[in-house]
């Protein structure tokens, strides 16, 4: 039995796959502990998983002016000192970083005791946070095609973004029964990321009314504290009611993103990736002051292989058209779909998990050869 500890909190799109790959590795019968933030969103995410075991760490990003920053240093070191009591109780064969700025003092503290690190990246432009623990990396896990100066190729494998389990695609009249709305006609699905995206939101009251009058109804998740729950109505064609559905977070993500005609969407990768395992084609907003840009290049990525459109921000006012043009465009959207099932080509949570095992087995021959008498 391997024991594996995993850094993955601060948001969804570090969460979320920390969390299916600890979900196979328990299913294997091995442990894992995943560090995570003290941040609400996580807590939230974290509520129907009470089977996996969380640590909450402190941290904070390296943002914003000097104070900021100097508050950032403090916090890397009250993270590296809890990391390294964790080891030192916990005794891990390996530690799996997920990027973010949890990942910073748990891999420097494993460096210094030995223990193997394993890094995942999820967008297309790694982050900060990667490219500083990249040497310390026994593993680099990486999106297809993306390349990360200074680590050698055979530390590298291509193994995508693990997707949680309960994200699967379903059939539409299904997942509309299980989020309890009733779609007439089409379905427009909004998901600003874990943060939400006040623009998106914004963009949905200022418009409904239009959109209702083409038969669209809407299903938006807010995020957490940008809005409360709640039903907007409009008439459409026929005088049938067209209903906008806003929620500020939900754990159903694989149904509503299979629920949908046509989705509305940041370009995280996690994002993205449940995107693709749910068959949604997507129209993709990236926001334009994310670290190093990495939405934007995600979305040209994915636009790139034909499984969505890329519209920035700044021509926001151009979405209301190009969503009632896509959305009764039968033809794109199969082509749409047949291209996201291509990109769906295996479970990635399985294959890390493989190569961590082979990793933490390859670990424990080396420090069994280490005390062996010499002779």
């Amino acid at each position: 039995m391997s024991k594996i500890i995993i850094a993955c909190g601060g948001t969804g799109g570090h969460l979320a796959p920390g969390i299916a790959v600890a979900e196979v590795l328990q299913e294997r019968g091995h442990q894992c502990t995943l560090l995570i933030s003290h941040k609400q969103v996580d807590s939230a995410l974290v509520e129907k998983y009470s089977h996996l075991d969380f640590v909450k760490s402190p941290g904070r990003a390296f943002a914003g002016g000097l104070l900021q920053r100097i508050a950032f240093l403090v916090s890397l070191g009250q993270s590296f000192f809890a990391s390294r009591r964790m080891l030192r109780d916990q005794q891990p064969d390996l530690v799996l970083l997920f990027g973010g700025f949890l990942s910073l003092g748990l891999g420097l503290a494993a460096q210094i005791k030995g223990i193997p690190v394993a890094l995942h990246e999820a967008n297309c432009e790694p982050g900060k946070a990667v490219r500083v623990i990249k040497h310390l990396a026994t593993r680099v896990y990486l999106p297809d095609g993306v390349r990360l100066r200074g680590v050698p190729p055979e530390c590298i494998r291509y193994f995508g973004y693990p997707v949680r389990k309960e994200i699967k695609h379903a059939l539409k009249a299904d997942a509309w029964k299980r989020l309890g709305i009733q779609v007439p006609n089409k379905l427009l699905v909004i998901v600003g990321g874990s943060q939400g995206a006040n623009s998106l939101n914004n963009w949905v009251t200022q418009n409904f009314a239009v959109l209702a009058k083409a038969g669209i109804s809407v299903y938006c998740v807010t995020g957490l504290g940008n809005s409360s729950a709640g039903t907007l109505h409009e008439i459409g064609k026929g005088g049938v009611d067209i209903t906008a559905t806003l929620v500020p977070f939900s754990g159903q993500m694989g149904d509503v993103i299979s629920a949908a005609d046509l989705v509305v969407s940041r370009a995280g990768a996690g994002s993205i990736a449940e995107i693709i395992r749910c068959r949604a084609p997507s129209i993709l907003v990236p926001y334009p002051f994310a670290a190093d840009d990495h939405q934007q290049a995600n979305a040209l990525a994915h636009e790139q292989h034909g499984a969505g459109v890329l519209l920035p921000q700044s021509r926001l006012d151009e979405l209301t058209a190009e969503v009632i043009e896509l959305m009764f465009n039968d033809w794109l959207l199969a082509k749409f779909k047949s291209n996201l099932e291509r990109l769906d080509r295996f479970e990635s949570s399985e294959r890390i998990v493989d190569d961590l095992l082979a990793l933490c087995d390859a670990q424990r021959i080396a420090n069994a050869e280490k005390l062996e008498p010499v002779t």
